[in-house]
């Protein structure tokens, strides 16, 4: 069958009851066009002039939807036609259409086409037919944007509120954070310049101003080191995983000792190296054995195993502690989430460690787990990968 005899038959069916005369002046008034798959024949916004009659093949229609997703509207035939919007009121193209198949299309530009629809009664209603359906069509996208857009909106107001509620919970715990140590140092520093103190009651005080002054120092710190991560990437060199959590290990000894909670370091010899920051690390894993040691409230011994296998050097903390309740456990590397209480013990701090650690194990490619039981404890496991030689070779 003569492609002649393919298109006036796809042309009855696109314009149903149509005289075999006017079928003669459709085809007249265009042209026959072959394209092959993947051809884009109208571009969603853009200004165009031509109407289609699809003679033979497909093509697929689609539309951006809530400027993200591409969404697939519907698929033509022989038969269908598109484009009729942009010609006869010169607006943007509602989607884009392109071709699946090699397609065979007859198109007609915008002047012949309104010569066609004033000369052919059959044509203009069956253009009026399409045209009202179509337009519902795209009212009933118009309103699934707006939904989706009023769905998105409203999400985006919860995260502004949830934001606003977290700064004002921020700015309540760094306050209070901060004007416990400030009022002691104060009222410290207030006895010892009336004179009111001497010898080892003097020394005793400065010590205290001292300790609350590294309060305060360590709490900025923190907040700006999480700042300063997030803007500089420290240069990795070798690093000896053992020695940065011994130092870790040091940095907590007098808080271990304060509390009555022994540490139990075990490191594996001959540990290869890993390539970070050994400073940003011995902050991350101090981190961890601070959180440990803070919620040891039965004075049982903290367990630290460091060893390594083919892939990663791994660092084991165990406490038997309090653990963490189940809810808690996705929020524990939140940003000044804390646990405040426990059966009548308060906590101190303002929930920055844990969000630290992972920040920075996550920095150097590594993973940090948490397996945690309440009223058992918890097990932080840190996984650094190897990208070095042993430790032998290094030196």
């Amino acid at each position: 069958m003569d492609e002649d005899i393919l298109a006036r038959q796809a042309l009855k069916k696109a314009f149903s009851g149509i005289p075999d005369l006017e079928v003669e002046k459709l085809l007249a008034s265009g042209g026959v066009a072959h394209y092959p798959p993947g051809t884009v024949l109208c571009q969603e916004d853009a200004i165009e002039d031509t109407f289609y009659i699809i003679l033979g093949g497909e093509v697929k229609v689609t539309k951006v939807i809530n400027d993200l997703e591409n969404r697939l509207l519907k698929r033509l035939g022989t038969g269908d036609f598109f484009g009729e919007m942009g010609i006869i009121h010169n607006a943007p193209r509602a989607a884009t259409v392109s071709t699946t198949t090699n397609t065979a299309v007859l198109e007609i530009r915008k002047d012949s086409f309104e010569q066609l629809l004033n000369q052919s009664t059959s044509v203009s209603l069956a253009m009026v037919r399409e045209v009202s359906r179509r337009l519902r069509e795209n009212d009933e996208m118009a309103i699934e944007d707006l939904r989706l857009k009023a769905g998105e909106l409203a999400q985006a107001y919860q995260q502004l509120a949830e934001l606003e509620l977290a700064r004002r919970e921020f700015l309540t715990t760094i306050a209070h954070e901060l004007r416990t140590p400030l009022t002691s140092a104060a009222g410290f520093m207030q006895v010892i310049r009336l004179g009111m103190m001497e010898g080892e009651t003097l020394k005793g005080a400065l010590n205290t101003v001292s300790r609350n002054i590294d309060q305060i120092v360590t709490l900025m710190n923190d907040i700006l080191f999480l700042q300063e991560m997030e803007l500089i990437l420290s240069e990795f060199t070798p690093v000896d995983i053992g020695a940065v959590v011994a130092a870790s290990v040091e940095a907590e000894r007098v808080h271990s000792e304060n509390t009555g909670v022994a540490i139990n370091l075990s490191i594996a010899p001959n540990l290869p190296f890993v390539p970070g920051d050994a400073k940003n690390l011995e902050r991350a894993f101090t981190a961890i054995i601070n959180n440990a040691i803070k919620f040891t409230l039965n004075e049982e011994p903290i367990s630290i195993v460091v060893d390594y296998n083919p892939s990663y050097v791994w660092v084991k903390i165990l406490d038997r502690g309090i653990g963490i309740p189940p809810g808690n456990m996705l929020k524990i590397y939140d940003r000044f989430f804390r646990t405040e209480e426990f059966n009548g013990h308060l906590f101190g701090g303002v929930g920055l460690g844990l969000s630290i650690a992972r920040q920075v194990i996550e920095q150097h490619g590594g993973e940090i787990e948490v397996h945690s039981e309440v009223g058992r404890g918890t097990i932080f496991t840190i996984h650094l990968k190897l990208r070095h030689g042993p430790k032998t070779l290094m030196t």
